[in-house]
C-alpha cells in the first residue's frame, strides 16, 4: 500500500502536467512574434517624447555609454506618428525606415497566418 502523501505527489504531478500541455498548447498557437510587433508599435505610440527622463532597455546605456546609433529612435517614430515630421528627423532620421521594416514584418506574419491557418 502506498503512502498518502506519494499518491497526492503523483496524482499532482499527472494533474500538472495535463495543465502544463495545455499551456503549450495553447502557446503554440499563439502568434508570438506578431503579438510582440503590435504591442511594441502601441508602447511606440504611447510615449510621451518631451518627457526628459524614460525607461531605457538600451544595453549601452545600461552599461553608461552616452552615445549609441539606436537612441532616440522610439521617441522619434512617436514623433512621426503625430505628424511631426520636421522634429522627428532631426531626432533620429531612420524612423521612417524603422516604422516601414516593422508594418512590414506584422504584414507578412498577419499574411502567414492566414494561409497556414496555425502559424508555422
Amino acid at each position: 500500500m502506498q503512502p498518502i502523501y506519494s499518491t497526492f505527489c503523483s496524482w499532482h504531478l499527472f494533474r500538472t502536467l495535463g495543465v502544463m500541455k495545455q499551456f503549450t498548447s495553447l502557446l503554440n498557437r499563439l502568434p508570438l512574434e506578431l503579438v510582440f510587433w503590435i504591442g511594441s508599435i502601441v508602447a511606440i505610440l504611447m510615449l510621451e517624447p518631451q518627457l526628459g527622463s524614460h525607461l531605457s532597455l538600451c544595453p549601452l546605456d545600461q552599461l553608461g555609454f552616452d552615445w549609441c546609433p539606436g537612441c532616440g529612435l522610439g521617441r522619434s517614430m512617436n514623433l512621426l506618428a503625430r505628424g511631426e515630421f520636421k522634429a522627428s528627423w532631426s531626432m533620429h532620421p531612420l524612423a521612417i525606415l524603422a516604422f516601414g521594416v516593422i508594418f512590414h514584418r506584422i504584414w507578412n506574419l498577419i499574411r502567414n497566418l492566414k494561409t497556414t491557418h496555425n502559424y508555422g
